[in-house]
């Protein structure tokens, strides 16, 4: 396997790497440009990630090389900014950057995830010192090489779920293996990250997944019964056997657990039923909780943490309008992270890195209109080093607003969405659905995609239907079996919502989406005639029984199967009537299908069958095949030209001049 490393000053960060008092920072200064290209939006990274040290003496960065066909690891000093890139192979992409002591660092092997077009782990794990040296792979599976045995044959996926800090170099991986059966165990590894030497430490039958206490010793577990229910289980104290998890502490879910120093008190997401998640502090002795934070209709998606082991001082809500929660206002990190925010207007500020003192903190800031920077702020000197900016090329200033909105749908629900553009009054409006359908939701943030069209004289509106998540499990739900109903109401409630709200050009409206999102974009016209102009379809699914097939004839596993019997149901005539395909004749609008031909989530027959569908009523597509990508186009000049072309759709059949 071709390695290489060099130590060297990065050009790109020297003036980075200055120090500069974090309450006087100016940030987006940059004026107003002309719109970016669509290559500027599709344009790769400076980082995909940035990780620090537990000295707080260095940073390692995954950035993507030039020619956009590896991500090297980069571990930079941060007091002298010298620079040790780290190549682990040829077209080896990294993710998931992991410090397990001062100088060893574990990553993953990734592969670039199609839809986000960003690096994503295949569940390989390796490991290196921060000088290039000792390099090895933890969990993967190495070719014999004539004679000589690969030291690793793991055929299975891997993940670090716990760095011990008490014991440098030592981390928790979770493997589960590939070809074990349908539903092979889960096992956790206590490995040294220096050796790769390993040791079983816990086993739990099918998918278990555990949470652990601060010595690394496993304290909760969720199983799965016949039904795909969850089955939690504890251990009060750590050398106790597994027990059911009283109904005091937590009914259905437990996740997110952290530990205080007691190894007592837990700090939980919990639902008892089909809620949103709350928080709750937890006395695992005395069996009971107490409640921090929560909302009857939003689900708390994270805490954010005293330094690298403390407790929470805030929590996070971001499925409707992006909003944290002090837990103890008056704690120092809520009020330094207070302080921090206010020297970012319009920015959200996460803390995602600290020193084992606490001294320094990672932050990254970012927007509905930046991609956003990272920071590390040091807590005695008071000062911040700016590490990088994501794209600085696209200016904030440039971009279009993205508003948090919400509307009853006809059956009196409220649903929340996002409407994006720049400038007042009704404007050509494009009907942007997410994927999934289930469990998937829109957030406020930056959306490459959403803020092309906004920059380009489009308003974009996002809809989180029934069955989107983030508003906990009963929502998501109320969208089963409404693939081609009630999911496909809420939309077209949301978008008389929008012209009601003189927000939309009702003559000037088109659907476009992917995946879940590029079926909709052609059943919307079929189910609402003369509210679309057009309709473009992304590695869309169009007709249901042949997707049903193809998932059967492709081996999916039980569990899958059985998802999709009771989310999309299990009658073929049902669901013909409810695919394009088969509805053909009512889709009267211009359509454009755009589809990797390696595609193997909305198989490439999808896209054939769509094309054959409207080629026999002689209303033939727009078409955007492209060989050697799948669920979702990877390759920055194939996603510019994918932008291009919808723009130039979108301009020909409710742009400027299109009546």
């Amino acid at each position: 396997m071709p390695r290489s490393s060099q130590s060297r000053q990065s050009p790109r960060r020297a003036l980075s790497l200055l120090l500069a008092a974090v309450f006087l920072l100016p940030f987006g200064q940059s004026l107003a440009q002309q719109p970016p290209s669509a290559s500027d939006f599709t344009r790769r990274p400076n980082a995909w990630e940035v990780s620090l040290s537990p000295s707080g003496e260095f940073v390692a960065l995954a950035i993507p090389s030039q020619d956009g066909l590896e991500t090297q690891l980069e571990v930079t000093n941060l007091t002298n900014g010298n620079t040790q890139v780290l190549r682990f192979g040829q077209r080896f992409h990294v993710s998931d950057v992991v410090w397990t002591a001062d100088d060893q660092v574990v990553v993953a092997r990734a592969e670039l995830e199609p839809l986000k077009a960003r690096p994503v782990s295949m569940g390989h794990l390796y490991t290196s010192d921060i000088q290039g040296k000792n390099r090895d792979v933890l969990f993967g599976y190495i070719r014999d090489d004539g004679n000589r045995r690969g030291r690793r044959k793991d055929e299975g996926w891997s993940s670090v779920v716990k760095v011990l800090d008490n014991e440098p170099g030592m981390a928790l991986v979770r493997f589960t293996c590939w070809n074990c059966g349908e539903n092979p165990d889960t096992v956790i590894f206590k490995v040294d990250t220096r050796t790769g030497n390993r040791k079983e430490v816990e086993r739990g039958n099918s998918r278990a997944s555990f949470q652990f206490d601060q010595t690394g010793v496993a304290r909760f577990r969720t199983t799965f019964d016949e039904d795909d229910e969850p089955v939690l289980s504890y251990r009060r104290n750590p050398g106790d056997a597994w027990a059911p998890l009283p109904k005091s502490i937590a009914g259905r879910l437990l996740f997110g657990a952290r530990f205080a120093a007691d190894n007592n008190t837990v700090y939980a997401l919990v639902s008892d039923a089909l809620e949103p998640a709350q928080a709750y502090r937890i006395d695992l002795q005395a069996g009971t909780r107490t409640k921090l934070a929560g909302s009857p209709t939003v689900a708390v998606t994270g805490f954010m943490y005293e330094g690298r082991g403390g407790i929470p001082f805030a929590v996070t809500f971001d499925e409707a309008k992006p909003s944290l929660q002090y837990i103890d206002p008056n704690s120092a990190w809520a009020q330094l992270h207070a302080g921090l925010m206010r020297s970012f207007p319009g920015h959200m500020l996460d803390f995602t890195g600290f020193s084992r003192d606490g001294n320094k903190i990672l932050f990254k800031v970012w927007s509905d209109r930046d991609i956003g920077s990272y920071y590390v702020y040091d807590r005695t000197t008071k000062q911040a080093q700016k590490i990088i900016d994501d794209k600085p090329w696209l200016a904030s200033e440039s971009m279009a607003q993205m508003r948090p909105i919400e509307f009853v749908n006809r059956s009196g629900q409220t649903i929340h969405g996002f409407y994006t553009a720049i400038g007042t009054g009704p404007k050509p409006l494009v009907v942007m659905t997410h994927g999934g359908p289930f469990g998937v939701y829109d957030s406020w943030g930056f959306d490459a995609e959403v803020q092309y069209l906004a920059t380009h004289g489009y308003a974009v509106l996002q809809v989180n239907y029934r069955g989107s998540g983030g508003r906990g499990e009963a929502f998501q739900r109320s969208g089963w079996l409404g693939w081609g109903t009630t999911i496909q109401d809420d939309i077209s409630d949301g978008v008389r919502w929008a012209i009601q709200q003189n927000l939309a050009d009702p003559q000037r409206i088109c659907t476009f989406g992917g995946s879940f999102g590029g079926y909709t974009a052609l059943i919307q016209p079929i189910l609402n005639p003369g509210m679309y102009k057009c309709a473009i379809g992304y590695v869309g699914v169009y007709d249901l029984p042949l997707m049903r097939r193809t998932n059967a004839n492709s081996g999916v596993s039980e569990r899958t199967e059985l998802f999709f019997n009771r989310t999309l149901g299990t009658d073929m005539a049902a669901l013909a009537q409810i695919s394009p395909t088969t509805r053909v004749a009512d889709l009267r609008v211009p359509v454009m299908l755009a589809h990797g031909k390696d595609d193997h989530t909305a198989n490439f027959n999808q896209y054939k069958a769509m094309v054959a569908a409207l080629d026999a009523q002689g209303r033939p597509a727009e078409l955007f095949a492209v060989p050697g990508e799948g669920h979702g186009f990877v390759n920055p000049d194939n996603r510019a030209e994918l932008f291009r072309r919808v723009q130039a759709f979108l301009d020909k059949y409710i742009g400027p001049g299109s009546h």
